[in-house]
């Protein structure tokens, strides 16, 4: 689909890339205001889990765990955020929000009000994209 962001993001910020998995691609969001927080998104554009064979369902699941679990490793955060919206967006991405008890908007969810992004260096993205994806292989 042209004119879907998710379709095309993977390409227009190849410096974000965590991992391409089988069914996903994993994509470090360019605003690190919560520390790791992740996209992992579908490769093929679809909306709905329930528009896919159920193989596909439970592999693009388990991705989205197995990234989960190493931002979790990693981090260790007080609490894992899982968000599946796709009313802006709608292509099936996931936002993964490592949340923690120390940040401003705990315990509210991460669209509560409005922040200003943290944009880090490029060094940075490459540094916490490289422990991310180390945190990914068995």
């Amino acid at each position: 689909m042209t004119d879907c962001p998710m379709c095309t993001k993977w390409n227009d910020e190849p410096a974000l890339r965590i991992a391409e998995l089988e069914h996903t691609y994993v994509l470090l969001n360019r605003d690190q205001f919560f520390p790791g927080y992740t996209f992992v998104f579908t490769k093929e554009h679809v909306t709905e889990l329930f528009h896919l064979p159920p193989r596909v369902r439970q592999g693009i699941v388990e991705e989205v765990t197995v990234v989960a679990e190493a931002l979790y490793n990693l981090l260790r955060p007080a609490k894992m955020n899982y968000e599946l919206l796709g009313n802006m967006v709608p292509h099936m991405h996931w936002h993964l929000v490592p949340r923690f008890a120390t940040d401003p908007l705990w315990p509210r969810p991460i669209w509560s009000e409005p922040h200003g992004e943290v944009i880090l260096y490029d060094g940075e993205y490459a540094e916490r994209i490289a422990l991310i994806a180390n945190h990914l292989k068995p």
